[in-house]
């Protein structure tokens, strides 16, 4: 027998009639490339969001067709996001920081059709137009009158006399929920990148998950600040759970240092924010020098890579800010975990809460994880033993699109699919995991595990660091032994010998590191995630001191 309940297919169109509807005056402010401030709604949204479908249907883009964007955060972005998915095409967001010779991969790849692109980037889409062989239509993200008279581009069009010439009357196509939405590729490191693709049903269900209380706890009273791209993983879904909630969306288009982020959280009476660590660490740095507060903001999420201790007291002690912990991936679209205390932590006192508040935090509704020994069985979630994190759900994926690298997942003994994030985890008995390191990254020295997150918490927390990276080395002994290579503040002064002594009494002694190697920098990813391999490379003529 089924239930007599009404079937209505969970499509992404449906979150903005949502908001046009029952949040129709709720305001959507945007930093835009050209530097000035926009104003307008989520009624605006929709409206110029159904110019967005009526102008890709005069296209003759088919069902599932993609339609890229090399752009900011910002307003003209988000009618992409809604106009492009909710008439049924499929949006792909291209991270502007990878190499110009993989956007034109992916380009191809992902046989986009339409290209949108922020000014800022035209002369990335003049070094690769000509490569990208399945592009038909370049829109440039602007007025009329700011096209370049001559961009090389053949036909380039403007997007507000693409879309301006389209009327506001659309109505939305409902279709299969399980229909692909978007789709983000990954960032990797080696070989080419692989696609995520969402389906609507995913992206909806995420969007629900993300705004629990025990999530983001978004609500209609919260003035939110996506610092996440809006090309990296769709801004954690924050577009589309602000559309759910009928939030107010602030936007910092290209401005992401220090100064213009705290001025346009205070400018707006942002409560909620979200980034990297990276970008938290810039605006903590703009504000300690010249004692600046917030006047509203009371809580960020900081995921992408682990946040450090330091950065967590600093926010919550100096500032009154609670940082929420996140973790998750491009295939998770991408939240996994996010760290709240639970009731019977609140009495515990300070330092005891800390300890629960560095770890990625407890599974979202949706998803399911454990971790696994090398012979595939689970192991204890004691919060002590660690093993390879396993990860199934609803949005997460099954498969890489056009099934590049095969079938990821891992099956259990009942058939289930469980997708291996690459990470070594524990869990403990209240469901809170952490992360030790990736696989690729843990230390193994004469037997033993050192997981250099640990270490590289510790270096960051000494105030002359600004960042700090964890390798392994090769040791005739002990197979392995750590070195940190470090990049120091601006002005500060910290020796080798200082920085190991910081080391003593806050991990195992054979734990700290054989050396420290200053570097100017450390090789950062496109979405901000330090890059190991480059580091390697950078130091394969290393030696340890001992050799």
């Amino acid at each position: 027998m089924l239930g007599l309940m009404q079937s209505q297919p969970l499509l992404i169109s449906s979150l903005l009639e949502f908001a046009e509807r029952h949040h129709g005056d709720g305001e959507i402010v945007s930093r835009r490339v050209e530097g000035d401030i926009h104003r307008y709604t989520y009624k605006d949204v929709a409206a110029r969001a159904r110019r967005v479908a009526n102008a890709l249907d005069d296209l003759k883009l088919a069902f599932s067709d993609r339609v890229a964007t090399l752009a900011w955060n910002g307003y003209r972005h988000l009618e992409l996001y809604f106009g492009v998915s909710g008439s049924g095409r499929v949006l792909h967001t291209i991270n502007p920081r990878l190499h110009p010779e993989q956007i034109a991969w992916i380009a191809n790849h992902a046989e986009d059709q339409v290209l949108c692109f922020d000014m800022t980037f035209l002369s990335l889409i003049q070094a690769v137009h000509a490569k990208c062989a399945t592009v038909k239509h370049w829109i440039a993200l602007c007025d009329a009158d700011k096209l370049p008279a001559d961009s090389g581009i053949p036909n380039l069009t403007s997007y507000e006399a693409w879309i301006g010439a389209q009327s506001s009357d659309y109505a939305w196509p409902e279709f299969d929920e399980n229909s692909a939405s978007s789709m983000c590729y990954t960032s990797g490191t080696t070989g080419n990148p692989k696609a995520a693709l969402y389906s609507h049903r995913s992206t909806t269900l995420h969007a629900y998950a993300a705004a629990l209380p025990d999530v983001m706890c978004l609500s209609a009273r919260d003035s939110v600040l996506p610092v996440v791209p809006m090309f990296h993983v769709n801004a954690w879904g924050l577009p589309y759970s602000a559309a759910l909630t009928g939030c107010k969306l602030v936007f910092p288009g290209p401005a992401l240092d220090g100064k213009s982020v705290y001025d346009l959280i205070e400018a707006e009476q942002v409560t909620f924010a979200a980034g990297v660590p990276t970008v938290w660490q810039m605006l903590l740095t703009h504000m300690k020098p010249a004692g600046l507060k917030f006047s509203r903001l009371n809580r960020t999420v900081i995921g992408g890579s682990a946040c450090p201790p330091a950065m967590i007291t600093a926010f919550q002690e100096d500032y009154g800010v609670e940082v929420l912990h996140a973790w998750g991936m491009t295939e998770m679209s991408p939240l996994g975990t996010l760290c709240t205390l639970k009731n019977k932590h609140l009495a515990l006192p300070k330092d005891e809460q800390m300890k629960i508040r560095l770890k990625q935090g407890r599974a979202i509704y949706g998803v399911d994880m454990k971790i696994v020994g090398e012979d595939g069985q689970e192991l204890p979630r004691d919060g002590k033993t660690y093993g390879d994190l396993l990860v199934r759900g609803p949005w997460i994926v099954r498969e890489y699109f056009k099934g590049e690298g095969g079938d990821p997942l891992v099956k259990d003994a009942n058939g289930h699919g469980w997708f291996p994030t690459g990470d070594v985890a524990t869990i403990d008995a209240d469901g809170y995991m952490q992360i030790t390191d990736r696989s690729k990254d843990v230390i193994k020295s004469g037997g033993e595990w050192i997981s250099s997150i640990d270490i590289e918490n510790i270096a960051v927390a000494h105030p002359a660091v600004a960042m700090a990276a964890c390798i392994g080395v090769k040791h005739p002994k002990w197979d392995e032994r750590p070195i940190i290579a470090v990049v120091k503040r601006p002005g500060a002064e910290v020796t080798r010998e200082e920085l190991l002594k910081f080391y003593e009494g806050k991990t195992a002694k054979w734990q700290i590191p054989d050396d420290v190697v200053f570097v100017d920098a450390i090789p950062l990813g496109a979405t901000g995630k330090i890059l190991k391999t480059r580091l390697r490379e950078q130091l394969k003529d290393y030696k340890l001191p001992q050799l």
